[in-house]
């Protein structure tokens, strides 16, 4: 097995310039930045999270020594921003800023640590607010908090903390990195639109980079499947069902029985395969669907078009179906409807019900934050930036379709200038992964590849792909070996542990390939091992 590490250059190591306390870090600060604390922590030590961050309260154990630093900034109007920053002993030189997720306000501490352990000096901002993920009331009459979270925070935390690390450590960063998925994707990849000189390399995996169309699509799927009293309604108990005859038609269809439905939107799914017989009126007790059951499932596998067949959003894959939050519950998901209530400003009493077109036009005019990312990545291409992206081919909560559709607006935008997108931009499908993480149980997809969050699914101290630790399987590191040694990846191998469990054996490994290729396996050696499988085009 590799276990090779950042192997371009030689960790700085060295004793930090400045000592780990509130008045030396506030003496690098610029005057509308204050230091709300800075100490060190010891090897193998646990930092407290503070009392009151509500998005991200887990504390991180088994840290390397570093020091840990809180900033408050002020923004724009009367409002502030903060960021935490770990500065680690042994410091490799480079600096990483992570993501958040969903309308979450609060640093997210526990996502910093694997960055710490790797060497960088690690921040998060706390997009000026603390919230949970799915609270959106913070938003409400709030323009100055919403451009806050939509680009400002994490723009302005990036510039104060670059400036505090070089002058911890008496030395300018070498390199600088972005890693995030979900909000944490959309902030990376506004970060390469709007601030193209702050990341000489970004990841960004399933960016909801489209919030002005996510948000508004999120109560609108799930009215598919609601009221739950209708007689199309599909019960959650009845989406097993829906999944196991998707991955009975779609699983063989991708050229090998497998479990994993590489290749969902090749599949030539037929939803009356589920169809109750003649004497069966209620398709919950029968583990069947009726007519108007199938109905909405269509709708469910149907891209969302508006007035004069514009497209505005796109559907859930087939294999999703076991991460159907959106659309198996009594109302929708509350970003939907705090989206429209607080960030759209139509308050507190707005009802689901009453959604229509009107509210996708008025997301579209009003654009709450600025938060939705352009088609134009000129600037980060000029700057000599490097963007890498994934989505999971199961993520059931924002369509896998909505990255390949900014990839190709992104190439229709840049192409016809004489950009090349693939020298600058490389997205990656990674089939039977769910949200940012994880596979279904009976799937069993190789999902881990050190991607944004991913980590803290194996454990609380895990960074990197233990035993693989190198840039072919690891996307942090192979953003480094593009940005440093210009080498750009064609693929990243995924790995599956049994259980999920790093001190297990290693289940399955698959090569996860560079858009628009799909990985397909050679006709011989073994199934789960990634040197049995090629990236081709699928035509």
């Amino acid at each position: 097995m590799r276990t090779s590490f950042l192997g371009y250059g030689a960790l700085v190591g060295a004793a930090s310039a400045l000592e780990c306390t509130p008045t030396a870090i506030q003496g690098a600060l610029p005057s509308n930045a204050t230091v709300n604390f800075a100490y060190p922590v010891s090897a193998n030590g646990t930092f407290q999270v503070p009392t009151g961050d509500t998005g991200y309260p887990t504390s991180p154990v088994g840290l390397p020594a570093l020091c840990a630093v809180s900033v408050q900034v002020q923004s724009v109007g009367n409002t502030t921003f903060g960021f935490g920053l770990f500065l680690p002993s042994d410091w490799n030189g480079r600096f990483l800023a992570v993501g958040n997720g969903g309308f979450a306000g609060g640093i997210n501490w526990m996502d910093m640590a694997p960055g710490s352990r790797y060497g960088f000096a690690t921040m998060s901002t706390d997009t000026g607010h603390n919230s949970s993920s799915s609270d959106g009331t913070w938003a409400y009459n709030q323009p100055g908090k919403v451009e806050n979270w939509g680009h400002l925070a994490m723009h302005g935390s990036v510039v104060a903390a670059k400036t505090v690390t070089a002058a911890f450590y008496e030395k300018e960063i070498s390199y600088n990195y972005y890693s995030g998925c979900s909000t944490g994707g959309r902030q990376g990849l506004k970060e390469a639109e709007k601030y193209p000189e702050d990341f000489d390399g970004i990841v960004a995996g399933a960016p909801a980079w489209w919030t002005s169309h996510l948000q508004p699509w999120t109560v609108k799927v799930a009215l598919y499947n609601l009221p739950t009293t209708a007689d199309y309604h599909i019960p959650s108990t009845l989406l097993p069902t829906i999944a196991a005859e998707v991955l009975k038609q779609c699983d063989p269809q991708d050229g090998l029985k497998d479990n994993i439905i590489s290749d969902p939107q090749g599949c030539n799914f037929r939803p009356e395969e589920l169809l109750c017989a003649s004497n069966v009126t209620n398709g919950t007790a029968a583990s069947c669907l009726t007519s108007p059951q199938i109905d909405t499932l269509y709708k469910i596998y149907t891209d969302s078009i508006g007035d004069n067949q514009t497209f505005i959003f796109p559907h859930l894959n087939l294999g999703s179906e076991g991460q159907w939050i959106l659309v198996s519950g009594d109302k929708p998901n509350n970003l939907g409807p705090d989206y429209v209530k607080y960030f759209l400003g139509l308050g507190p009493d707005w009802d689901f019900y009453d959604y229509s077109e009107d509210i996708q036009r008025l997301a579209d005019k009003v654009q709450p934050g600025n938060a939705t990312v352009g088609f134009d990545l000129s600037a980060f291409h000029a700057k000599g930036g490097k963007l890498l992206s994934y989505h999971g081919q199961a993520d059931g909560l924002i369509p896998t379709g909505s990255t390949p559709y900014f990839y190709n607006h992104v190439t229709r935008t840049l192409q016809p200038r004489g950009i090349d997108v693939d020298e600058f931009f490389r997205f990656f499908f990674v089939p039977g992964m769910g949200h940012c993480a994880g596979t279904f149980a009976n799937v069993n997809a190789p999902w881990y590849f050190a991607g944004a969050n991913q980590a803290l699914n194996l454990g609380n101290t895990v960074y990197g792909v233990p035993g693989f630790r190198d840039e072919k399987h690891d996307a942090l590191l192979a953003m480094v070996a593009w940005v440093e040694n210009g080498t750009a990846p064609e693929q990243i191998v995924g790995t599956k542990w049994v259980n999920d469990t790093t001190q297990a054996e290693v289940m399955r490994q698959r090569p996860l390939c560079m858009y628009p290729k799909q990985a397909k396996y050679s006709g011989s050696g073994d199934v789960d091992a990634a040197s049995s499988w090629e990236c081709k085009l699928p035509y």
